[in-house]
């Protein structure tokens, strides 16, 4: 297949949608749709937002002045589905129910791969999945916790972190499969994972949560302080549960989505905001070593990228306590459009296996 081919993707959050449109790696457009809490309020479920969502896509695309049946793949995060392996899957009937179902939770991710497929089924295209949130490729002892029938899953910011690996990779000459990395996904939440030989076989888990304090999430306390907060009356579960994973961090400590912010703090002179801010640097840094430790010291490069990666400070801060393990390389932002339209190309000129959802979960406890 020589001709270029045009790819729409689709990511959809919490209050938008996030679209860009694509000939092979050249970047047509881009919108983030946005949708205010009075429209969304009118969703009893997320699945209910499904043909709303659609709509306000097709809209925009007949905005930019294009025709929808000039797309040749409509490609998707993902999300809602049973855990797989990483790469590209079809959008298969039984994949697009599983999502509907949030077989894996709800979450808004889960309407891209459905939304894909209206638009593959009307004009007889392709729909894909990229690296969705579902990707689960742990090693067992990674899944062992302290408690018997509790077990640790994988919830990553799986398709930059793939992204950003594959870059990498084909910046240096290299194949992500030959390559022990360790990527540092720092954002509003913070991933910080083990790629070895292409395989994420262990992380923190940004959704049940653990690992770094972040901007948004409170990462890793001791247990017994969690139960105290749990029983104090304080709060309700949904308003604990918010607390430590999505008004934690710089958030709890400074009101603010912006380290930049908490940067002019420190300049002013305030020393706890330089302990907060070093705190988080530090550990981030810890979860670096401890992802060295799961690949026995033998780490290729340790890369920094998402939102955060952008704030010197901060990388330098990191460089300063991981630079012993291996080469740190800062590639800020994330990439998930351009990761969505890069993997629908590979499939569709056959450079990556399109995988089938079987619906068979990769790891569904031990026996």
């Amino acid at each position: 297949m020589n001709k270029k081919i045009r790819v729409l993707a689709i990511n959809p959050g919490s209050t938008s949608t996030k679209i860009a449109l694509y000939d092979d790696y050249d970047e047509l457009w881009r919108e983030t749709l946005l949708h205010s809490p009075e429209e969304l309020s009118l969703f009893a479920e997320i699945q209910d937002q499904l043909e709303y969502r659609t709509i306000a896509v097709e809209k925009t695309i007949a905005e930019k002045g294009y025709e929808i049946a000039e797309v040749d793949v409509f490609t998707g995060r993902g999300g809602g589905i049973l855990s797989v392996d990483g790469g590209i899957y079809e959008v298969s009937d039984l994949l697009a129910n599983h999502a509907s179902r949030g077989m894996s939770g709800q979450h808004p991710a889960q309407l891209s791969s459905q939304i894909a497929k209206k638009f593959a089924d009307r004009f007889n295209k392709r729909a894909f999945v990229v690296n969705p949130p579902d990707v689960d490729e742990f090693v067992d002892v990674a899944r062992i916790t302290g408690i018997k029938g509790e077990y640790r899953e994988s919830h990553i910011h799986a398709l930059n972190q793939k992204e950003i690996a594959l870059r990498f990779c084909n910046e240096r000459g290299k194949k992500y499969e030959d390559l022990n990395l360790i990527i540092c996904h720092i954002g509003g939440g913070t991933s910080i994972t083990a790629h070895k030989r292409g395989r994420m076989i262990d992380s923190n888990d940004i959704i049940k949560g653990s690992g770094p304090m972040s901007v948004t999430r409170a990462g890793d306390m001791p247990y017994m302080n969690v139960i105290d907060l749990a029983y104090s009356g304080m709060y309700t579960k949904k308003e604990l549960t918010d607390k430590l994973n999505k008004n934690g961090g710089l958030i709890d400590y400074y009101g603010t989505h912006d380290i930049r912010d908490v940067l002019g703090i420190v300049e002013e002179g305030d020393a706890l905001a330089k302990i907060v801010l070093d705190g988080m640097i530090y550990q981030c840094a810890k979860y670096v070593g401890s992802m060295a430790v799961a690949m026995k010291g033998q780490v290729d490069a340790i890369i920094l990228t998402g939102g955060v990666s952008n704030n010197e400070c901060f990388t330098k801060g990191m460089e300063e306590y991981i630079g012993w393990i291996a080469e740190v390389v800062v590639m800020p932002g994330e990439f998930e459009l351009e990761a969505l339209a890069a993997g629908a190309i590979r499939g569709m000129r056959g450079e990556e296996e399109i995988k089938d959802y079987t619906g068979i979960p990769v790891w569904n406890g031990f026996d």
